[in-house]
């Protein structure tokens, strides 16, 4: 949508925004940045990364309130569950309308008069079109123009490749729980760096988040990032699925909307959590 309203085939936008959980792969960095070079600049589109904090650190701060992951649970007596997902909600989603108000004039707590509002930009295509929705405040007025063009996510692949851009990575955290058996084997084969980094973390959360931990509420059981709930760096993540398999062999265009993902991303609009769909990347462009 920004190369898009940079070239004129859409409106020009006063603003793209990037929400930033402080732990996205360095490839979606290094991307952002090239796409303010690129595009963003020359078309005089500000991109605004806004954050508020880093959640790897914060969940294992215990002085730090923490917003909780999805994290995997193994009760004592053998049960599985969930945590809750409040993540999205504070990280992204949260900050990104902080930055609403501020580019409205109306910060919080002041009163957003009724005919002030945002037109907000979401990049969900029609492959998707159920994870349309509205916003959820007055101020911010949700907008589908891949939806509204008819194109579909093999659209938007042409026209990646004819501006160069084709090898957009998908935003999510490191280690986001939501992560399919692809994602993690992309990880740890591209990046020992990184990889090692969610192992580590992996083997932190073990016992939940540190602020929970330290106030004396244990978890009464084991917590993980894989849905296998074992460790990480021993999780069958060499498993490929059905979906997985037919992908790779070009026989389904869109398994990753099965499985839990071929490629994972995650957007403040249409998180995994809300339904088991993929996700777009994390910008939101306003006007």
């Amino acid at each position: 949508m920004l190369a898009l309203s940079a070239e004129g085939i859409l409106p020009k936008v006063d603003y793209a925004i990037f929400a930033d959980t402080g732990w996205e792969p360095a490839a979606v960095y290094e991307h952002l940045d090239r796409l303010e070079a690129e595009i963003s600049a020359p078309a005089g589109i500000p991109v605004l990364r806004v954050s508020a904090g880093n959640i790897r650190s914060d969940a294992l701060d215990p002085n730090h309130r923490f917003a909780s992951m999805p994290l995997y649970i193994l009760n004592q007596d053998g049960k599985q569950g969930m945590t809750r997902r409040q993540c999205t909600g504070e990280y992204k989603i949260k900050p990104i309308k902080k930055k609403v108000r501020e580019l409205l004039g109306y910060p919080h707590p002041q009163r957003i008069p009724k005919d002030v509002y945002v037109e907000q930009w979401v990049g969900i295509s029609t492959d998707e079109f159920h994870r349309a929705k509205d916003a959820d405040v007055r101020y911010m007025k949700n907008v589908h123009p891949l939806i509204e063009m008819g194109w579909s996510r093999s659209d938007c692949i042409r026209y990646l490749t004819s501006r160069g851009v084709a090898d957009t990575p998908k935003s999510s955290c490191l280690g986001c729980p939501f992560h399919g058996n692809a994602q993690w084997r992309h990880i740890r084969d591209t990046s020992p760096a990184e990889w090692q980094d969610v192992v580590a973390f992996d083997a932190a959360i073990r016992k939940g988040n540190a602020r929970a931990n330290a106030a004396g509420n244990k978890l009464l059981g084991q917590a993980f990032l894989h849905r296998s709930r074992m460790p990480l760096s021993e999780a069958p993540i060499d498993h490929v699925t059905a979906a997985e398999r037919a992908a790779l062999q070009g026989e389904l265009a869109d398994a990753e909307e099965l499985e839990h993902g071929v490629v994972d991303g995650c957007s403040p609009w249409a998180c995994r959590g809300d339904a088991d769909a993929p996700m777009q990347d994390d910008f939101g462009l306003a006007s």
